[in-house]
């Protein structure tokens, strides 16, 4: 290697030939070192005066983006609301005088589903049953009454979790 072949090298240009750091632009040095004069502010203004910044979300003067949106998250309570599944006072009419009706047995008999059961009062009932549900309407309780039967409400185990796998 000859010294023609290293062009015009000196002592600083090798202190920084390992640094992977980039050095930051010195502005305000003359006209030849590219950013001199207004330091690259341009003329004038805000812009070119000390002290002056923008806030981050402004967007020069167009509406900003967290304006332009939705104002509201989105979010619902409807996963978490517990759905209940409708048994009728006049489908319990197929189960046999004396026997306890409970979930588990309306779900075996394909009346309903996974999940509390709720008896209405749509039907008659002829038969003397204990019918036992999450939950009863009025008219329900006053047939199955009359009917000589018994309801017993059950507890519901109310956590989140039972909630949202009900609702998939």
């Amino acid at each position: 290697m000859s010294e023609g072949d290293i062009p015009n090298l000196k002592i600083h240009d090798l202190l920084r030939l390992g640094s992977k750091r980039q050095l930051r632009q010195r502005v305000g040095r003359g006209y030849g070192s590219g950013s001199g004069k207004t330091s690259g502010r341009g003329q004038k203004g805000a812009g070119a005066r000390a002290g002056t910044g923008r806030r981050w979300q402004f967007e020069g003067g167009q509406t900003p983006i967290l304006r332009r949106m939705p104002k509201l998250s989105r979010f619902s309570n409807f996963r978490f609301k517990r759905r209940y599944e409708i048994v009728n006072v006049g489908d319990l009419d197929a189960f046999a005088d004396d026997t306890v009706v409970d979930p588990a047995l309306l779900i075996e008999k394909g009346f309903a589903n996974k999940g509390p059961v709720k008896v209405l009062g749509n039907g008659d009932l002829s038969r003397k049953l204990t019918v036992r549900a999450a939950k009863f309407s009025k008219s329900a309780v006053s047939k199955i009454e009359a009917a000589g039967g018994t309801s017993e409400i059950l507890e519901i185990d109310d956590t989140i979790s039972d909630a949202v796998s009900q609702a998939n």
